[in-house]
């Protein structure tokens, strides 16, 4: 029977882990290992609305300490400036999978020629306006939102959470392992300190230093969908009259493409590219044309994406970047770390603390199938942007295997953007949901069969209900001015309530 935990790293993951493991499970004795070796790339972290779920929700985090200490931004989805569109906005609403019950055809019919201001999120982004206002003029706060977050404030605020909740956290380098009959049986610091435990999470990032080093698991690259292996980092500080944008920007660039994250005092920009296509002196010489006020020697970052073929080995389990990684494109890290810690939890629950064999194969094929999602959807992005005419994205066009999704992209040809397009989907259970690839075909204009040409009567009653969340969203608030209500001390969040 497990009765002592160690996680390896205290970057989010870890510490998330940590404190979800405590808090659900607190009979167990939980520790982390802070090592200076296990650092955080620190780019800006974006988020979907399952993270805020998970804290405000799965583990009962207080928004008000949250918002206080962690000073997140609200995130409704991203733009796109990508496709023949030149931009489309991705929220996290669901607008193309949804149907007007006095319409004849669900939303993406009626998306063709332009797609803004589907619903009420989609207008408030086309106006730049995080929510709109309640009747006594304070902000209305929805569930479909992320966040958009500095890093080393989530770590500052999850350290004080995890003390909170008794989690115990050591420093010290590690230095070593020791095997034992169940696997790890220990793990060394540098200053002789032998830490054991009964299981080992591992959020060593991408050292994975127990699943990857000491336990030899083999690595399953999606470099055959996935050419992107690098990123340039840069930022700046935000000028006192620039707008907090409600979303994460993604822009076409020549050899990737490049984001943009809005903290409240800094703006982090990024550019995702393949090295096979451009140097790295070339990124950042594009990188810098494109974006003036950053450092004029940017951070270079190598990663790849792919997965460890197990995630659970013996008593081993990895949780974030040690387990897995795939690009930055939709932010998906911290989504996959907040499956992970429930999906574990949810089996240690269930066996009482004693996992068989059978447990881990589950763990393991649902986390499997996570990643091969996140690998599909992120290859639909690829292969359908035709924005640019350069060999990355003629690669991309050509090479991109999507083969995953091959029953998908035949259907929605023959069929358009139906909500009957689920069904061709692998799995039913997709984070993404049937909306998350409607929007990347809708907006990237894909052609289908049978176009619908809506009567005049149709369309006006079309437009006129776009008209109406336009309206709407023009009358909203910008983030910064939510942010101003959310710190007055009168402020109440139903959740705390």
């Amino acid at each position: 029977m497990i009765s002592s935990i160690l996680v390896l790293g205290s970057g989010s993951a870890g510490l998330l882990a940590a404190i979800s493991l405590k808090l659900k499970i607190p009979q167990l004795k939980v520790t982390v290992v802070r090592s200076p070796e296990i650092g955080t790339i620190g780019v800006g972290e974006g988020t979907t609305p399952n993270f805020p779920r998970h804290l405000f929700d799965y583990l009962k985090i207080s928004r008000k300490h949250f918002y206080a200490m962690a000073e997140p931004t609200w995130k409704l989805g991203i733009r796109f400036l990508w496709g023949p569109r030149g931009r489309f906005d991705y929220t996290f609403s669901k607008q193309l999978d949804a149907h007007w019950s006095d319409l004849p055809r669900p939303n993406g019919f009626y998306c063709n020629e332009e797609f803004r201001s589907v619903d009420l999120p989609s207008a408030l982004m086309a106006e730049d306006m995080g929510w709109a206002r309640q009747a006594n003029g304070a902000p209305d706060i929805q569930g479909w939102h992320g966040f958009h977050i500095e890093n080393k404030k989530l770590i500052d605020v999850l350290e004080v959470v995890a003390a909170q909740v008794g989690v115990e956290i050591v420093d010290g380098k590690v230095n070593g392992h020791e095997r034992g009959e169940a696997g790890i049986k220990a793990v060394i610091l540098e200053d002789g300190r032998r830490l054991e435990a009964d299981f080992f999470v591992d959020s060593s990032g991408f050292r994975s230093e127990l699943l990857g080093k000491a336990l030899e698991e083999p690595f399953v690259s999606f470099d055959k969908t996935l050419f992107c292996d690098r990123a340039v980092v840069g930022g700046w500080d935000r000028g006192a009259d620039e707008p907090i944008l409600p979303y994460t920007t993604a822009e076409t660039m020549n050899a990737g493409w490049s984001w943009q994250i809005e903290h409240e005092f800094h703006v982090n920009r990024g550019y995702v590219y393949a090295s096979g296509a451009i140097s790295d002196d070339q990124a950042c010489e594009e990188f810098l044309a494109r974006n003036p006020k950053a450092p004029k020697s940017p951070r270079v970052v190598k990663f790849r994406s792919g997965h460890y073929r197990r995630m659970w080995v013996d008593n081993v389990v990895a949780i974030g970047n040690a387990g897995g990684f795939v690009e930055p494109l939709e932010a998906t890290a911290l989504m996959v770390v907040c499956s992970e810690v429930q999906t574990l939890i949810d089996l240690l629950q269930h066996c009482a603390l004693q996992p068989t064999p059978t447990m881990r194969t589950l763990f393991n094929k649902v986390m499997n199938r996570t990643w091969e999602e996140i690998r599909d959807f992120l290859a639909l992005h690829y292969y359908t942007n035709t924005q640019r005419d350069t060999p990355f994205w003629r690669q991309c066009r050509s090479d991109t295997d999507v083969s995953g999704i091959g029953d998908l992209l035949e259907f929605y040809k023959e069929n358009g953007p139906t909500g009957f397009c689920r069904h061709m989907l692998p799995h039913s259970d997709t984070d993404f949901g049937i909306e998350g690839y409607l929007v990347m075909l809708v907006g990237n204009q894909v052609a289908y069969q049978g176009r619908h040409h809506a009567a005049p009567a149709e369309r006006s009653l079309w437009n006129q209900r776009r008209d109406g969340f336009q309206q709407q969203a023009k009358a909203g608030m910008g983030i910064k001015e939510a942010l101003q209500f959310i710190r007055h001390p009168g402020w109440k969040w139903n959740g705390d309530a």
